[in-house]
Parts: structure tokens; C-alpha cells; sequence
């Protein structure tokens, strides 16, 4: 009998966890012991951090997005459609464009991060966002038409995809209009839900003196709970409001349904040993990414480090052995601090992150490997 391990979802985790099995897994699929299916909901990988750039004209969605069947190795099956229900009794699938189920011996649950605007009342009519690439587009006419008035970037509700990038996003606008000769006329706002500008206290303690430097104007502890479109307000749980003239928004965030259907957990993370990435409600299922709730950040070199783990794991239990690989909570993050200069951390479960000094090299370091990003998707880097 064929050992069937299916991955759901071809972001960063799925892509690396795909090539990582086909490495490790050669001899076992070419001989038809095991197979591995990737199942994505559309052809295209998507790299999401070129978002950030778009709304500056420093990129457009293309360079953000490659066929799948490109990134991932033959070996794999792609297999293109959506998920819709994981019954983890019988360990079988149901996709909206198959008639039977699919089976499956191990499961690897990758499915990423959902917008979900519409929970707070106007967001969608009244913010734009670049979490998206629609919203990126949208946001990078409304930027070039800015050119006197409030901006406010506001994060409403945690945790979200790449926490660094609302910060990267006001550090880069104030350089953005300095070098535009629009500073003096527009004013910047930053709101955040906890009684910090980031959700890690270092990089809070860290990026705040930046912020008062540049003339950023903070306001913490505030939970966006209301948007009006017509008065261009933006009001908070507290009870406090903010007027606007451009609105920002990281909306909030939400797994996908199924998750918490299959009794996984909740808001569409599945609940998992932050060690190992098993399911904590279901045997033989795996979690990694954005889908993997363990405290750690929605982002993606959190994902390409935990699909290594899992592809280790995997492999020692086809092979009949114990599984002892661990994900110790390495994340690496490059923080751009202006158009030109960015800085850089990396942390892990023991270890607290400490942003070193930012400086032009580190920015080009971070544009460099957004341009590599394609071979590491690959498994080459």
C-alpha cells in the first residue's frame, strides 16, 4: 500500500515542506511507497511581501507570483481546488471539484491567513490596505494623489500576517513624502491594539525612539471598532476617535473555516505542540505557517524553518522510526525603516529578538533576498 501524505495549501510552507519530501523522500516515491499531493486553490504561488512595495511603484503583482507546477518538484502531485471539509476520523478530504473524498495517511494543514474586513463596520468602504494585492493597487493610486492631510495607519486586531510590516509601512510613507517634499503637510498616525507600537516588547522598545524621531504620532491600547466612510472617522472600543484623510488598515485576521469545523481550534488555527507542529485534536495531521497556532509571528520565514521540521518528522515515520526533529521558534525578520535603510532580527522560544542598527546594506540585503525568495521556494536555498 501507497503511505499518502497530503499538504493543504501552496504558500511558503506547502512549496518548501513539497521539495523538502522529495528530497527526503526520493527513494520512497519513486518506488510507490509513498506519495505526496499538494493541494492549492488556484495554480499560483504568491509571494506576499512584495505587497508592501506595490503601493510605492516599487513593484507590481506579477513580480509577487509564480506558477506552482515551476516551484515544485515532479515528483509531487499538484492537484488545483479547495478544501472544504477534513474529517480527520476517517482521515479523508473533501474539495469542491472532486465527487470522492481524498484520502490520506498524514496530513499537513498550510493554508495561511484570510482577511476578514467586513467584522469591523466600514473598514471595506472606508480603508485600504496593502494585504492584499487588490488593496495594494488601490492603495498606491490613493498614495500618488496624497499630498496634504492625516494618514492614518491603524492594526486592528492581532495576530496578523508579518507583523514588522506596519511599521516598515510608516517608516517608509514618512521617507517616502520627505523625499517628496510633502512631510510638512501630511501627518502620520500609527494606532495599536496593546499598550505598545508591536506586539514583541523589544521591537516595541526599539521602534518607538524611531518613531518620535521622525514625528510619527502614536496611539497604543486602541482597538478599531468602527470606521464612518462619510465623516472619516475612525473609532476605538476605548471610546477614543481619530479623524482621517487616508486610512490604513491591517484588517484583522482569520484562519479558514474549515479548521475550526474539523475541531482543530479556533478563528481557523489549528492548535498545535509548538515543538513538534502536531495537531493537538486529531492524529497523524500537521500544522505550519500562518495555520500553526504557536505563539510565534505569521510569517513567512517562521513557515519555511517549521516545514523543515515537519518534512523530517514525516520522513521518520514512513520509514517506521521515531520522529524527534523539533521547531525551536527561529523566526528571522528584516524590518525596512525608510526607502533605503531597514534592520534586521532573529529570535527564537529562548532567545528574545534585538534589532541591529539600521543601514542601507541591510535594506539592499532584504531586496535581495526578495529576489531570491523563487529558488528558496525551490528548496535550493
Amino acid at each position: 500500500m501507497t503511505e499518502e501524505i497530503v499538504i493543504i495549501g501552496g504558500g511558503t510552507g506547502g512549496s518548501v515542506l513539497a521539495n523538502d519530501l522529495a528530497e527526503r523522500l526520493e527513494a520512497e516515491i519513486d518506488a510507490g511507497d509513498v506519495s505526496v499531493t499538494l493541494i492549492n486553490d488556484g495554480p499560483d504561488h504568491v509571494y506576499k511581501p512584495v505587497w508592501l512595495y506595490i503601493p510605492f511603484g516599487l513593484r507590481e503583482p506579477e513580480d509577487g507570483r509564480r506558477p506552482l507546477r515551476e516551484l515544485v518538484d515532479n515528483r509531487i502531485e499538484i492537484r488545483q481546488g479547495r478544501v472544504t471539509e477534513i474529517d480527520t476520523e476517517a482521515k479523508q478530504l473533501t474539495t469542491s471539484e472532486r465527487v470522492s473524498p481524498t484520502h490520506y495517511d498524514h496530513l499537513v494543514v498550510a493554508t495561511g491567513s484570510t482577511l476578514a474586513p467586513e467584522e469591523v463596520p466600514g473598514l471595506a468602504e472606508g480603508g485600504h490596505d496593502y494585504y492584499s494585492e487588490a488593496g495594494a493597487l488601490a492603495l498606491r493610486d490613493e498614495l500618488l494623489e496624497f499630498t496634504e492631510g492625516h494618514l492614518v495607519l491603524s492594526v486592528i486586531g492581532s495576530p496578523h500576517m508579518c507583523p514588522a510590516a506596519p511599521l516598515e509601512f510608516v517608516f517608509m510613507t514618512d521617507d517616502w513624502f520627505r523625499k517628496r517634499g510633502l512631510r510638512e503637510d501630511i501627518e502620520i498616525t500609527y494606532t495599536y491594539p496593546i499598550n505598545r507600537v508591536h506586539g514583541n516588547p523589544h521591537i516595541a522598545e526599539w521602534a518607538q525612539p524611531l518613531m518620535d524621531e521622525r514625528d510619527i504620532n502614536t496611539e497604543t491600547f486602541f482597538n478599531g471598532e468602527e470606521v464612518d466612510p462619510e465623516s472619516q472617522t475612525l473609532t476605538a472600543m476605548e471610546g477614543s476617535e481619530i479623524d482621517y484623510d487616508l486610512l490604513v488598515s491591517i484588517p484583522p485576521h482569520r484562519g479558514v473555516e474549515m479548521i475550526a469545523e474539523a475541531g482543530l481550534g479556533d478563528r481557523g488555527w489549528v492548535e498545535v505542540d509548538k515543538h513538534t507542529l502536531e495537531a493537538e485534536h486529531a492524529d497523524d495531521v500537521y500544522a505550519l505557517g500562518d495555520a500553526a497556532a504557536t505563539g510565534v509571528p505569521k510569517a513567512g520565514s517562521v513557515a519555511h524553518y517549521q516545514a523543515a521540521t515537519v518534512g523530517q518528522r514525516l520522513a521518520s515515520e514512513v520509514r517506521g522510526q521515531v520522529a524527534t526533529a523539533a521547531y525551536d521558534g527561529k523566526t528571522i525578520c528584516f524590518i525596512e525603516t525608510g526607502m533605503d535603510a531597514a534592520s534586521f532580527v532573529e529570535f527564537d522560544y529562548q532567545n528574545p529578538p534585538s534589532p541591529v542598527s539600521p543601514s542601507e546594506k541591510i535594506h539592499w540585503s532584504k531586496l535581495a533576498y526578495n529576489e531570491s525568495y523563487w529558488l528558496t521556494a525551490r528548496g535550493l536555498i
